[in-house]
């Protein structure tokens, strides 16, 4: 499992290439799709809306996929792990609100990776005994690009946290995450980070990628 994970903005695929190309190895569709795009009001519940939102993100998730094969790297789907299973996905990630682990890995089996998201120990410890293969934590500073974010965790919540957890479990730290945070970061003991708009608004993300690639290997 890769150390950095890129999350991906719109446009997705474009920005899913530009990671690429720049030597992200570890990718998560993230498409959170508001019904309102699709000229229906968000109160609409109709089955053809679940349908054409569905359809969407898998038309999205096959063309990041060759994207990913075209490079080598690895794609994770956030919160469908129908979608991680239709397209052959490296893994899935569900969220607090989700899927829970135990219904996704019944969907995508035992060779995918299947993440979680956590805010707190008692999050983290659940997920493992439901058997993910690693978890998100977070998030480490606020952040426009999740909505209902939970409480906010900093340096020194990741530090009680690995305490406990120590090698349970590989956790990626997420939410706001800046190139200087990360060296502390890895001290507390987490595996990796995952980023957005780190990478997404980086003229050289490249340059980027090999600093935060540098301080894991460090």
């Amino acid at each position: 499992m890769e150390r950095l994970l890129y999350i991906s903005q719109t446009p997705h695929l474009e920005n899913i290439r530009a990671a690429c190309e720049a030597g992200c190895r570890w990718i998560q569709l993230r498409v959170k799709q508001s019904r309102s795009k699709t000229g229906v009001q968000p109160e609409d519940d109709a089955q053809w809306v679940k349908d054409l939102l569905y359809n969407q993100q898998l038309e999205l998730a096959i063309d990041a996929k060759k994207i990913c094969d075209e490079f080598g790297a690895k794609l994770s789907i956030n919160d469908k792990p129908a979608i991680a299973s239709q397209v052959n996905a490296y893994g899935v990630h569900v969220g607090k609100l989700d899927v829970p682990v135990v219904a996704a890995r019944s969907i995508v089996g035992t060779q995918s990776c299947l993440g979680g998201t956590a805010n707190t120990l008692d999050d983290v410890l659940a997920h493992i005994r439901d058997g993910v293969d690693y978890v998100g934590v977070g998030p480490f500073r606020f952040t426009t690009t999740k909505e209902n974010l939970s409480p906010i965790l900093g340096l020194e919540g990741y530090r009680q946290l690995m305490t406990v957890i120590g090698n349970k479990v590989p956790v990626i730290a997420i939410g706001g995450i800046l190139l200087e945070d990360i060296p502390a970061l890895k001290e507390t003991g987490v595996y990796g980070v995952a980023v957005s708009g780190l990478i997404t608004n980086t003229i050289d993300k490249k340059e980027m990628i090999q600093k935060i690639k540098a301080i894991w290997n460090h």
